[in-house]
């Protein structure tokens, strides 16, 4: 676990003109749609927008201590307050988080860094259930019984902060893995699968 320079400042996304770039969720499926929506913005930044169910997420690359940190939008989590992070993202395997607020976003981040990689879900700068995985950040030391009970633990916190999602974990996890389609997010940035190129995450507005 070896994330260098993560801050609330490289969690901040700054507002551009033109449509953003939205990952969307299909339940149950490990597929996005690539939707082009407007994003909220307040004194300048990004923000989530629960109203439209639009929230920030971000890719920590956790492995060679870059300090990337690749920042889009996603659409379906339902997430109304809080944090949810893990290091469990396909392929990479970097911390991936998704949150109502940059505060949540960051405290969720950190405590997977802190843990030495894991699942956690956080309110309000706390940790509201966790599940550590010491093991490369993929895999647990603790007995099986163990492991599942602190699943369901992590799973029912995230249903308690809104959402719907059967296993909102598992679809976080795939929306870092840029081979499959539409739109993925990596510590470099958003990549449009289908053209298999990186793309910025506000498209320009044309005259």
């Amino acid at each position: 676990m070896n994330v260098a320079g993560l801050s609330l400042q490289s969690l901040e996304i700054g507002a551009e003109e033109g449509l953003a770039r939205v990952m969307g969720i299909i339940p149950d499926q490990i597929l996005t749609r690539s939707l082009l929506m407007e994003a909220k913005s307040e004194d300048g930044m990004v923000v989530s927008d629960t109203d439209r169910d639009i929230l920030k997420i971000g890719v920590v690359e956790r492995h060679r201590g870059t300090g990337n940190v690749g920042l889009g939008l996603v659409s379906g989590f339902g997430l109304q307050e809080g944090a949810l992070a893990t290091s469990v993202a396909h392929d990479s395997h970097n911390i991936i988080v998704v949150g109502v607020s940059t505060g949540d976003m960051f405290a969720a981040a950190d405590a997977v860094r802190s843990m030495g990689g894991g699942l956690v879900a956080v309110k309000e700068g706390r940790i509201w259930a966790a599940l550590p995985l010491p093991i490369a950040g993929l895999i647990s030391d603790r007995p099986m019984t163990e492991v599942v009970e602190a699943i369901d633990r992590v799973k029912e916190a995230a249903r308690r902060l809104g959402s719907a999602l059967e296993d909102p974990f598992m679809t976080l996890s795939f929306l870092a893995l840029p081979v499959v389609p539409e739109l993925k997010l990596t510590d470099r940035g958003l990549v449009d699968v289908a053209a298999f190129r990186p793309v910025p995450l506000f498209e320009m507005k044309r005259s």
